[in-house]
């Protein structure tokens, strides 16, 4: 058999291999489709007045010889018949039994129809090289898909590379003995009180592993993510590691609308543990856990509330660090409550430019309304929701009279 000669071959397919960080086999795959497509150029080149379809080289395959420094070109599943119409997919029964006597009409055969090295032309050269870099760039991004896939939501070290527009581009890697790969850190998801400096070091939630074949890191990270504040808390606490403790709710503003306020975070806890105080237990003794997780965040503000299944009790909780006299749940069903502080309490519960609240709303999923005690009519307050209640009632019951009229029409 004939064979296009490629000298240090193997030479190649090693530094590759190392290069990428790409098994050898992947290599040595992605140089064949890489061949095959250059082999599909040449005769394209050759045969510039022949008409081929899309599924014409199909049959065609690649063999790779990379102890002897080489590769053929096979014609597979050539069908056997009497006259050839088609040499690429057919061979006439006459040429086959001079090699093989036993041959019938309708069997299929394997064809060697490697050209000759000085046939292998520049531009079948220059197509070979083109697709291997591409197939090559597809053969690391279905490993980094294959790699990272199950870490998703999960907390990876990083270290700063360089900078792209507003993105930090950084490295990750899996594993102890893994390969570092690239990440992307977007503006978004970056932390105010960072400082990405080369070579820096960061703790990251994995957001997403994209798909497809767009150019640059395919794994997005974060460090505005919620997810961050929870896998900290359960690295520094050993009851939420033991499942004594547990996170229920988070709320995390890290990056806030102005920059006067800074980033803040409220967590809910609880524990079916009488013994245990989850909050205490976050906290740690005189504040030494949260502090660990506050630094990490470089500074963020962390409220550590308790659960309760009592939307009342969580509401005013939720509220932290403001002192609330009462809560009054005005329309359970719309989830909207009224609360009820002192005057000198009011700029607390609302927080500065209305983060305290906004986060409490969030932790909670209910919209809060923040009252002076002293001032708040409970009277005209029910008579206003009963306004509007009946308002809305009306509002849908005409609606459905209406939608009702035109089906009849």
């Amino acid at each position: 058999m004939s064979m296009v000669s490629l000298p240090g071959l193997k030479d190649m397919i090693q530094n590759i291999s190392q290069e990428r960080n790409l098994p050898k086999q992947a290599v040595e795959e992605a140089l064949r489709e890489a061949l095959l497509k250059g082999y599909e150029r040449y005769r394209r080149t050759v045969e510039i007045n022949t008409q081929f379809t899309e599924d014409y080289f199909d049959n065609f395959d690649v063999e790779l010889d990379v102890e002897e420094e080489g590769f053929r070109v096979l014609a597979k599943n050539l069908t056997i018949v009497e006259e050839v119409t088609n040499q690429d997919h057919q061979i006439s029964l006459q040429d086959v039994r001079e090699v093989a006597p036993e041959a019938q009409l309708g069997d299929t055969v394997t064809l060697d129809v490697t050209p000759e090295q000085s046939d292998f032309g520049r531009m079948a050269a220059i197509q070979t090289k083109q697709v291997l870099a591409q197939k090559l760039r597809d053969q690391q991004r279905k490993m980094i898909q294959d790699e990272f896939k199950d870490l998703e939501s999960s907390v990876l070290q990083a270290r700063v590379l360089r900078f792209e527009r507003q993105s930090v581009i950084m490295s990750v890697n899996s594993g102890f003995g893994h390969q570092e790969v690239e990440a992307e850190l977007p503006k978004r998801e970056q932390l105010p009180n960072d400082n990405y400096r080369a070579n820096a070091t960061f703790r990251v939630y994995l957001k997403r592993v994209s798909q497809g074949s767009q150019r640059g890191p395919q794994l997005i990270v974060s460090r505005a993510d919620a997810g961050l504040v929870v896998y900290l808390f359960a690295n520094e606490v050993p009851e939420i590691e033991d499942e004594v403790v547990r996170i229920v709710a988070v709320a995390r503003e890290a990056n806030p609308p102005s920059t006067h306020v800074g980033p803040r975070t409220k967590i809910a806890v609880d524990t079916l543990d009488r013994d245990v105080d989850p909050v205490g237990a976050c906290i740690g003794a005189r504040g030494s856990r949260i502090q660990v997780v506050v630094n990490e965040l470089r500074g963020e503000k962390i409220d550590v509330i308790r659960w309760s299944p009592d939307p009342s009790t969580y509401i005013a909780n939720a509220l932290s660090p403001a002192r609330v006299d009462e809560v009054r749940l005005v329309n359970p069903e719309e989830r909207r409550a009224h609360i009820l502080v002192p005057e000198d309490q009011l700029s607390l519960a609302i927080g500065k430019e209305g983060q305290n609240v906004r986060l409490a709303a969030r932790l909670t999923g209910w919209k809060i309304d923040i009252k002076d005690t002293a001032k708040y009519d409970a009277v005209a307050e029910d008579q206003k929701i009963a306004e509007q209640y009946n308002y809305q009632e009306a509002f849908e019951d005409e609606a459905e009279e209406d939608l009702e009229a035109e089906e009849l029409a």
